[in-house]
């Protein structure tokens, strides 16, 4: 407990109490680097499963997928749990459920096998994530957690960008037939370390009535069955034929607002599983917007990237991982400053790192329409992806540490639970809407990948440019108060 005690800046006099609050924070950002990495890294993977298993194209599709639903359903309960019960069980069982999901999916003998595996692991990941979001709450104070939160957006760009290289690197070491178990099991020895070490670092729970609060079972319900009907016809666009199940998405919605409804009542009575007051401060209700929209368009990038580069130029998956490099190495850098500057200059930074992100990605559609034949692509699009990459470092780390800015300590879990869920459908979303115009351009151009990926990206742009908006109106809301 001592770790939670203590909330002064690290210096090069720190106390061994703040070291340790730097070391817990470590590892959390392990564990998020290790779990969010799997929603990417398995995508060069599946020609690898689909040879090893006889997977059908629906099986492959639950592989991808079911990680990401699995994962969104289980983020706001587990962090009102962690709030509720401790952050630090909630983290070590995750971690270690985690582990056991990656082993068990590394050992799969039969695609049913794999997708069971991966829905368990998408879960685990769920129950972990808002952990280390509230420790950072827990432990830092105020203008302090800007510092923290840019290393968690650090973690979460990298992760998302440089799975695609980690899968190539790992089939290539492993063998095509069998190296992609290795992209499950790297995962065993890093969680059995990050168990121990979670274990012993982590503040413990906190004595006093809050341990005894009740976790809103209706609430649970109601939520999950409103994420799930809204995220399952989009992680299922491609294999789920037929319009019958865009219907589910209206019917999603009506539960969320049934749960809306059911959370106002039952805040006159008890704790709520999520406090929609949260949503009057404007930093978390539009910081919420701007994170679920730019994730539509910043996870899609990555989607219709890899397809154009090994489906359509035939590249292997190690040098289509590494053709998204510069993206990695530009977020990784710009988080790591935007997260010290933020409290300088707020959400006029994000609204600048959202325009270089647009700029970047137009930057990419221009140097590709202009390229000439037998051009290397990974070499055309390496300095605007480095320059979006730059901008998506100003958006990630700066836009959490504002939305949850005025979140009390309490409910920091459950909030960013709700805010990484609206980024787990935004990124559902977007690949299902830039994904289907990458497909439906490669239909109606006879094939050719450069046009379906040009048309997916300036889509994805444009998503972009939307959070951008989202972003001018609260600085202009902001300039007025």
């Amino acid at each position: 407990m001592s770790a939670a005690r203590t909330p002064r800046p690290a210096d090069a006099t720190a106390s061994p109490d703040d070291r340790r609050r730097w070391q817990a924070l470590g590892v959390g950002l392990v564990a998020a680097f290790m779990t969010l990495l799997d929603v990417s890294i398995v995508n060069v993977a599946v020609p690898s499963m689909d040879r090893a298993l006889g997977a059908s194209p629906s099986d492959l599709q639950w592989v991808l997928s079911g990680y990401a639903l699995t994962f969104g359903l289980v983020l706001v309960p587990a962090g009102r749990f962690g709030d509720a019960r401790g952050r630090r069980t909630a983290f070590v069982f995750g971690i270690a459920l985690f582990t056991l999901a990656s082993a068990l999916a590394g050992l799969a003998a039969s695609p049913a096998w794999l997708v069971a595996a991966r829905l368990l692991q998408g879960a685990a990941a769920g129950l972990v994530n808002p952990q280390v979001t509230g420790l950072i709450q827990e432990l830092f104070r105020g203008p302090e957690r800007g510092r923290p939160f840019g290393l968690l957006g650090a973690t979460i760009g990298i992760s998302t960008a440089v799975g695609p290289l980690l899968g190539g690197l790992l089939i290539a070491i492993g063998g095509e037939e069998h190296g992609w178990r290795w992209v499950f099991f790297v995962n065993v020895p890093v969680g059995i370390v990050a168990v121990v070490l979670g274990w012993r670092l982590l503040p413990g729970r906190r004595a006093g009535p809050a341990d005894h609060r009740r976790l809103d079972p209706v609430g649970v319900l109601l939520l999950g069955l409103g994420v799930l009907l809204v995220l399952l016809p989009l992680v299922q666009q491609q294999q789920w034929q037929g319009r019958a199940k865009w219907l589910l998405v209206p019917t999603g919605l009506l539960a969320l607002a049934g749960f809306g409804a059911w959370e106002r009542w039952y805040a006159r009575r008890r704790d709520p599983l999520f406090d929609l007051r949260l949503f009057r401060f404007r930093s978390y209700a539009l910081g919420s917007l701007i994170a679920l929209v730019y994730f539509g368009g910043f996870t899609a990038i990555f989607f219709v990237f890899t397809l154009y580069l090994q489906n359509g130029l035939g590249y292997s998956a190690l040098v289509a991982g590494v053709a998204i490099t510069p993206f990695a190495l530009g977020s990784a850098a710009a988080s790591a400053l935007g997260g010290r500057i933020v409290n300088r200059f707020g959400r006029p930074l994000v609204a600048v790192g959202l325009l270089t992100v647009v700029v970047g990605l137009v930057a990419v559609v221009g140097a590709l329409a202009l390229a000439p034949a037998g051009a290397v692509v990974p070499w055309l699009t390496a300095a605007p992806l480095l320059v979006a990459g730059l901008g998506s470092g100003l958006v990630i780390a700066p836009n959490q540490t504002l939305t949850l800015s005025q979140v009390p300590v309490p409910q920091a879990g459950s909030g960013a639970g709700m805010l990484q869920t609206g980024q787990r459908i935004g990124s559902a979303a977007g690949i299902a809407a830039v994904g289907s115009v990458f497909f439906s351009s490669l239909a109606g151009s006879d094939g050719d990948y450069g046009v379906a990926f040009r048309h997916s990206l300036l889509l994805a742009a444009a998503v972009i440019a939307l959070a951008l908006v989202a972003a001018l109106v609260d600085v202009a809301l902001g300039h007025r108060r």
